[in-house]
């Protein structure tokens, strides 16, 4: 079952519809005229979901609980969200094929990003990044790389024919997932991005996912992805390319990060408006086709008069 399509799934009983090609339009009446009651999508669709002009006008009142996994969901959506739907369970469920679910947390919105704790025989580690075992294990707040216990039964056994991707992923019965993240100081899971997506400016790790929460939240922003791209001084910087609602310059929404709290060298050093980022068949952020420029720039710019409230 493709995340592509509308999934109203049972996380504890209710009904569940499937399409076989989302569109948010169609999502939105089925929504209203099954009286679907849960929904579970990547964050994108969610996306796409609320930014719909029908959404306003549709009742969508039966959906009760909200679950989301295959991205991190920004702090601004999960608000939005929140706001729209008022749901009873709102559940973040991080996993990959490899394994299936690592991590579950069944009230995404007390704790923001939170990805919650290990599920059922399963048992995850953050370790140093660039670590070579897994007894390598991060400090509290350290940003490592998520691993991922090989000896449940959902544990896949490797790579079919990749002897390769076994050697980069698959050491002493841990499986390194590629992702980034951090323990807080309550044991639970705060995933922040892939360690391909790591922008290392000056010396220093920036995690894209952070920033691109901090900049959700402003009411002029849709949408918004960060990366790292080349700089001669700083070996890459950080950018961060915006689809806005209504008019905000790049100095505001640098101030925006200065008051925010964002760490000086977190803070983008330019601001790109698009009018759409490029996205992958199942709704994920194509971060390497911004860094190639194969985007679309902003063709006009909001009203300077179009301030969002």
């Amino acid at each position: 079952m493709g995340v592509r399509r509308l999934i109203a799934m049972s996380l504890i009983g209710g009904t569940f519809v499937c399409l076989p090609r989302y569109d948010s339009a169609r999502a939105l009446s089925v929504i209203a005229n099954e009286r679907v009651s849960n929904l579970y999508l990547v964050p994108t669709l969610y996306h796409d979901l609320v930014q719909h002009p029908a959404f306003a006008t549709t009742d969508v009142s039966s959906v009760r609980k909200l679950g989301f996994a295959g991205a991190p969901m920004t702090d601004g959506l999960l608000q939005k969200l929140e706001g729209a739907f008022r749901p009873d369970l709102f559940v973040n469920h991080y996993g990959s094929s490899e394994i299936y679910t690592f991590t579950v947390d069944q009230s995404a919105v007390a704790k923001p990003g939170s990805a919650g704790r290990a599920g059922i025989n399963q048992l995850i580690r953050v370790v140093k990044m660039n670590a070579a075992s897994a007894s390598e294990i991060a400090a509290a707040g350290e940003e490592g790389e998520i691993v991922a216990a090989l000896a449940g039964d959902e544990s896949f056994e490797g790579y079919w024919r990749r002897p390769d991707a076994d050697a980069k992923s698959l050491r002493d019965g841990w499986y390194f997932t590629g992702d980034t993240g951090f323990f807080d100081d309550d044991g639970d899971l705060y995933v922040t991005g892939r360690v391909d997506d790591m922008i290392i400016t000056g010396g220093e790790n920036v995690s894209p996912v952070e920033i691109e929460s901090c900049l959700s939240l402003h009411p002029a922003v849709v949408e918004v992805a960060v990366v790292g791209l080349p700089d001669e001084r700083w070996g890459k910087i950080v950018a961060a390319f915006v689809k806005r609602r209504a008019f905000v310059d790049s100095q505001e929404l640098d101030d925006f990060c200065r008051t925010s709290g964002l760490a000086n060298f977190k803070r983008p050093r330019r601001f790109v408006f698009v009018d759409a980022l490029p996205k992958s068949p199942v709704g994920k952020l194509l971060r390497r086709m911004l860094i190639a420029g194969e985007y679309d720039p902003e063709t006009q710019a909001p009203s300077a008069t179009s301030k969002a409230s």
